[in-house]
């Protein structure tokens, strides 16, 4: 592992999260809703809530901190929404989720959102296919991406379903180097553990 790239990112994790942020412990085995939504999960140990929300309908869980790795949950996103908050609607609109969609369909509207959301230049989606989600047919993408002005390379995998005309889904997201692979076990078991209640 290259210890002058961790050592930065270490850092920046230090500094990045908003110093407003709230940080919640999650119970490792007791289901939990999430997004203020029907959906529910089990975190299993370590995962920390932040208190910033990327949307009204949204929820972002870490384990080493934000920079580091997240899990990030949509809760019901209904035809005509976003899939995260607008931070400049006029210039910068982010695309909408149409209850009409496809997998493809879902996982472009993901990539165009982190895209605008993250800034950077070669997001790419690089795997999708079906997959049961929340016991209902949905769908699996692998991703991955940089930030503008960084080295560091991200690595995600999402699962989700449209049940209801609504989107429901659950994106891990990590550093490439070392989080990715530690923590993809546990995210993968919270998004086994979804359930629409």
């Amino acid at each position: 592992m290259n210890k002058h790239v961790l050592g930065v990112v270490l850092a920046a994790s230090v500094v990045a999260a908003p110093l407003y942020a709230k940080w919640t412990l999650m119970p490792a085995t007791a289901r939990v809703s999430v997004a203020n939504s029907a959906m529910t999960v089990v975190p299993g140990q370590g995962w920390n809530m932040t208190s910033v929300r990327p949307s009204k309908k949204g929820e972002t869980w870490s384990f080493d901190g934000p920079i580091l790795d997240q899990v990030e949950f949509v809760g019901g996103v209904a035809n005509g929404e976003p899939l995260a908050k607008e931070r400049d609607k006029k210039r910068q609109p982010l695309p909408k989720f149409g209850s009409a969609m496809l997998a493809p369909d879902v996982a472009q509207a993901y990539e165009q959102t982190q895209r605008i959301l993250t800034g950077s230049p070669d997001f790419a989606i690089d795997s999708m296919e079906p997959a049961s989600f929340a016991g209902h047919p949905g769908f699996r993408f692998a991703y991955h991406f940089t930030k503008p002005d960084e080295e560091l390379t991200r690595k995600g995998e999402a699962r989700g379903a449209i049940v209801g005309g609504k989107l429901y889904m659950i994106s891990y997201t990590a550093a490439a180097l070392h989080y990715f692979d530690a923590h993809l076990a546990k995210a993968q078991a919270i998004m086994d553990s979804a359930k629409l209640n």
